[in-house]
């Protein structure tokens, strides 16, 4: 009798320490596939390279090296970041804006804790543009003066397919409005 409850009693453990161990592989699988999930997330957006990523080539070598010299030299000066991307497809989604802040959000553009990024999201197939800023930035550089920058300094230079120039004054406007406020603010 002893011995019948011996066995039964290491069969009960073998069963449980068996079943156990597939509840932790199927956790670790559900793991995997969350992880798996989340890269694929992330491979929505193309991976940045830089201040300047025009996956669109919309820009000449030269007017690439010539806006990252402008905005290298700008973050070096402020620690405030601005990324241009130009991009052909904001496949899967269908709202440019939403794309826009999500992309923004994604890469990270500024400091942490600063909130200091600006990022500018072109699209010429698209026809479409959308500034994007920190939360930092926004108090500086609001909804209505980006709007304004992108109304009245860059569609008028995109739509006489001038694209380089267009982006070009839209920065160094956004700049030098970005500065103007940061001069005038007190702590």
């Amino acid at each position: 009798m002893r011995c019948q409850k011996a066995i039964l009693f290491l069969l009960i453990i073998l069963s449980y320490i068996s079943s156990s161990c597939t509840t932790q592989e199927t956790e670790s699988q559900n793991q995997s596939i969350e992880l798996a999930s989340s890269d694929s997330k992330a491979r929505k957006f193309p991976k940045p390279i830089g201040y300047i990523n025009d996956f669109e080539n919309v820009f000449t070598d030269e007017q690439e090296q010539e806006l990252t010299k402008l905005l290298t030299g700008y973050n070096q000066e402020t620690t405030n970041a601005i990324a241009v991307i130009t991009v052909s497809s904001i496949e899967p989604y269908s709202d440019f804006d939403q794309y826009a802040l999500e992309i923004s959000e994604e890469w990270g553009v500024g400091e942490k804790g600063k909130d200091n990024g600006l990022t500018i999201l072109f699209s010429k197939k698209l026809q479409r543009i959308r500034i994007s800023t920190g939360l930092g930035t926004e108090r500086i550089l609001t909804n209505e003066v980006c709007q304004r920058i992108i109304d009245h300094t860059i569609v008028p230079k995109l739509k006489e397919g001038k694209f380089f120039e267009g982006i070009s004054s839209g920065l160094v406007e956004l700049i030098e409005q970005w500065k103007q406020t940061d001069n005038h603010v007190t702590i």
